[in-house]
């Protein structure tokens, strides 16, 4: 994964090597899981975190570079933290057990949408790919 890395710009709170990831998962395991495979790949992980009010006050302070979410937290569906997300331009997943239906929030429409389980190849490729394309679209080569 050494090119998404390279791919990366500086951020404030990340060193060009490691970039940072938040996490907002609700089951325990699912979250450890994705911590596990997203830091032998070279992430910094934030979180995870299991509700979205807990994340809005999270990102009060922060700005991670990407954000894996899943739909269903601990207080909710995840919408509100999908606008803010969008409002401050983070780049972001959604990785849920629920199917991605016709009556999808407009706050969720365009995101890339990962249905548990999914092999970590997959995960791994929709973040790159959100994180390159954040990055492209920055940089004025959407």
């Amino acid at each position: 994964m050494s090119n998404m890395v390279a791919l990366l710009p500086p951020s404030g709170n990340s060193s060009p090597s490691r970039p940072h990831c938040l996490i907002v998962e609700d089951q325990v395991l699912v979250a450890l899981s994705i911590e596990a495979y997203l830091e032998e790949t070279g992430f910094e992980i934030e979180g995870p975190i299991r509700s979205g009010s807990e994340a809005l006050f999270w990102l009060r302070a922060h700005t991670p570079q990407a954000v894996i979410l899943d739909y269903g937290l601990a207080d909710g569906s995840c919408t509100a933290l999908a606008r803010e997300l969008r409002r401050r331009d983070i780049p972001f997943l959604v990785y849920s057990g629920y199917r991605l239906g016709s009556d999808l929030p407009l706050e969720l429409h365009g995101v890339p949408w990962i249905e548990k389980p999914c092999r970590r190849e997959e995960l791994m490729t929709a973040l790159q790919t959100i994180l390159v394309g954040h990055v492209r679209a920055s940089i004025g080569f959407a």
